[in-house]
């Protein structure tokens, strides 16, 4: 008797859970005022992760045009020999550089210098300086302004640090998440005197 107690006891509970249970569900359904914080939740995360990527390319862009404007400026000196003349150094060179990108780099210990004279402008070797390790090859950089009416080449580049990588297309070239940026200047010296 009591067991017949029981398992009827448990079937009115549970006919009382099924029906309360859909009950909740359907009202649940039928609301909509939590529907745009629901769906902004799925949409949030490829957003900003699209809106950090661009923010982070225009200033990849930013960073290489300031870095172009700094070695037109900077090549100058030595087309019209005014670095020649007053006896630049590769040290005074990069104060000379440094002195046009302030705030944006790390110019002192993070900007690489390579400026070299070639015979012809066919002979200029343009190609990025990576080895097949990912890392910048620094090895042959130095600092040769040349003389009147030399061809000359001036480089410089800044390993760019990458931080947002959307469905694995980032910007980084070189090992550790970094962008190689490179501006560089190739003219003939002025006949100066």
């Amino acid at each position: 008797m009591i067991l017949a107690i029981r398992a009827g006891l448990a079937v009115g509970i549970q006919k009382f859970s099924r029906t309360r249970l859909s009950r909740i569900t359907r009202r649940f359904v039928r609301h909509e005022e939590g529907v745009t914080a629901i769906e902004f939740g799925i949409v949030a995360a490829p957003f900003l992760g699209l809106m950090f990527a661009i923010m982070e390319t225009a200033l990849v862009f930013f960073a290489s045009q300031t870095l172009e404007t700094a070695v037109a400026d900077s090549a100058r000196l030595i087309m019209t020999g005014q670095a020649q003349q007053q006896g630049f150094t590769e040290t005074k060179f990069r104060e000379e550089v440094c002195s046009r990108i302030k705030g944006l780099f790390d110019c002192q210990t993070g900007l690489k210098i390579d400026v070299k004279t070639y015979d012809t402008f066919s002979g200029i070797d343009n190609s990025k300086p990576i080895g097949t390790d990912g890392k910048l090859k620094t090895s042959d950089f130095g600092y040769s302004p040349g003389g009147p009416s030399q061809i000359v080449v001036v480089r410089l580049m800044y390993e760019w640090p990458v931080f947002a990588s959307v469905l694995n297309f980032d910007l980084a070239d070189l090992f550790g998440s970094k962008r190689l940026l490179v501006a560089t200047a190739a003219f003939r010296n002025e006949p100066y005197q």
